[in-house]
C-alpha cells in the first residue's frame, strides 16, 4: 500500500523538525475524519527541553512525548480522558532524572504517562543482581528517541502510525534497537503498538519489558471493575495478601493505601491473544488491554488506591516478566534471552470503550476465555523478598 511519510527526527543525519503543524491537508487527503499532528517543544522546569507530539483524529486526541521513549502521556476520545494524575506535573526531560536517587527509585520522578514502556535489559524493582545494580524499571523510559516519523497510507481509511527507533546501547553491555510503532485508525476508538526488539550485537543477551499501562479517573472509580482471564494470580508480597480476595475492585481514595500487586499466568485464546478489561462502576467507560501471551507472557495488576493527590490509578501490565527484581526471576522462567541479530516483536492494543453496550461486549470476551478454567487465588507470593 502506497504511503506518505513525513520524517520528523533523525538523529544520523542531523535532522530535526520543531513547532510544526500537520493535517491531511498537508498531504492532499480529503477525508471525512480530518487529522493533523502537532509538535511543541516544552519550556520550564524539569520538562524544559522536552517534545510532545499531539495527533487528533477526528473525536480523539494521543500525547507523545519522544523525549522520553515514545511514551503516551494521555489519550482523549470524545472528551473522556484516558490517563492518570501523578503529583508528577511536567513533562520530565530525562537529564533531569538520576535513576540511582532514592535507592534506585529516580525513575518515579518522571512518572506520569499512560503507556510507559519498562526495559530492556531489565525491569522490575531496584536492587543488586549479582555484580549489578539495577535501577526501577530499566532505562529506555528516559532515552529521546533517535529517530521519529510519521506515515500516513494514501487509500482510505488512511491508517496513521509514529514510528520511533529508540537506542539502549552500551559498551560492552547491550546493543538494542527498539523500533514502536503506534497506529490508530480514523473512525475507530482503538490504539494499536507494535513494537520490536532487536539484538544489534553479536552476543546472546537477556532482555525484559514491561508495559506499565496506567488508568485513574473517571474510567477508575469506586465500585469499578477489573476483568482479567487468568490461571492464577497471587500477591506480589505479603502487603498484597491482604487485598488478594478483592483484586478486581476498585476502591475508593484511601490514605495510607499502600501500592498492592498481583502476579497473574493470563489465559489466551489459541492464537495467544488476550484482554484485559477496567471499567467504571456505571459499567459505561472503560478501556480493553489486548496483548499476546506468546510475547508477553504474564500480566501484573498494580493498585494503587491513594488520594487523588498522591495517585489514585490501576495499572494492567502484561510483560515477559513481573515486577520483581531480575535475580529472582530466572528460577521463574521469566528471563527470556535474544540472540546476535535476533528480533523479538510485541504487541499491545488499546480499545477505549465509551457505552454500556462496548464494555459488555469486551466482558463478555473475557468470560468466554475463562468460561473452561477455574481461576486460582494463590495465598502465597511467588518470590519471598527480604523482610
Amino acid at each position: 500500500m502506497s504511503t506518505f511519510e513525513h520524517i520528523i527526527t533523525d538523529s544520523e543525519n542531523n535532522h530535526h523538525e520543531v513547532d510544526f503543524h500537520l493535517t491531511n491537508d498537508s498531504f492532499g487527503i480529503t477525508c471525512t475524519a480530518p487529522f493533523s499532528l502537532t509538535h511543541q517543544l516544552l519550556s520550564g522546569g524539569k520538562q524544559q527541553g522536552s517534545e510532545l507530539l499531539t495527533l487528533t483524529q477526528d473525536d480523539m486526541t494521543i500525547r507523545f512525548v519522544p523525549t522520553r521513549a515514545m511514551a503516551i502521556l494521555d489519550v482523549v476520545v470524545a472528551g473522556t480522558r484516558f490517563g492518570w494524575d501523578s503529583s508528577v506535573k511536567e513533562v520530565v526531560n530525562p537529564a533531569f532524572i538520576n535513576q540511582e536517587a532514592f535507592g534506585g527509585l529516580g525513575w518515579l520522578e518522571g512518572f506520569n504517562e499512560m503507556v510507559v514502556r519498562c526495559g530492556y535489559q531489565w525491569a522490575g524493582h531496584p536492587g543488586v543482581d549479582g555484580e549489578e545494580m539495577l535501577t526501577l524499571h530499566g532505562r529506555i523510559q528516559n532515552t529521546p528517541a533517535s529517530f521519529v516519523k510519521l506515515t500516513v497510507d494514501q487509500s482510505p481509511p488512511h491508517n496513521i502510525t509514529l514510528s520511533a527507533r529508540v537506542d539502549e546501547k552500551c559498551f560492552k553491555r547491550s546493543d538494542f534497537e527498539v523500533w514502536m510503532h503506534v497506529s490508530v485508525t480514523p473512525g475507530e476508538n482503538k490504539l494499536v503498538i507494535r513494537d520490536e526488539l532487536i539484538n544489534r550485537g553479536d552476543y546472546e543477551r537477556e532482555y525484559q519489558v514491561i508495559y506499565h499501562n496506567n488508568f485513574g479517573t473517571p474510567v477508575l472509580d469506586a465500585g469499578g471493575q477489573l476483568h482479567v482471564p487468568a490461571k492464577s494470580i497471587s500477591p506480589f508480597n505479603e502487603y498484597a495478601k491482604q487485598g488478594l480476595a478483592s483484586w478486581d475492585s476498585i476502591d475508593p481514595p484511601r490514605k495510607g493505601f499502600d501500592e498492592m500487586v498481583f502476579n497473574v499466568f493470563p489465559i489466551s485464546d489459541e492464537q495467544g491473544n488476550t484482554t484485559a478489561v477496567l471499567h467504571n462502576a456505571q459499567a459505561n467507560k472503560g478501556v480493553a488491554v489486548g496483548y499476546n501471551t506468546s510475547q508477553l507472557p504474564v500480566l501484573t495488576i498494580w493498585k494503587n488506591l491513594d488520594t487523588p493527590k498522591q495517585g489514585y490509578v490501576v495499572g494492567i501490565e502484561p510483560g515477559t516478566s513481573f515486577a520483581y527484581n531480575r535475580r529472582y526471576q530466572r528460577a521463574l522462567g521469566l528471563v527470556p534471552t535474544i540472540g546476535a541479530n535476533e528480533s523479538r516483536e510485541f504487541d499491545v492494543s488499546f480499545t477505549f470503550l465509551m457505552n454500556e453496550q462496548q464494555v459488555a461486549s469486551q466482558v463478555a470476551d473475557v468470560i468466554c476465555l475463562q468460561h473452561t478454567t477455574l481461576l486460582s487465588l494463590d495465598d502465597e507470593p511467588l518470590v519471598t523478598l527480604p523482610s
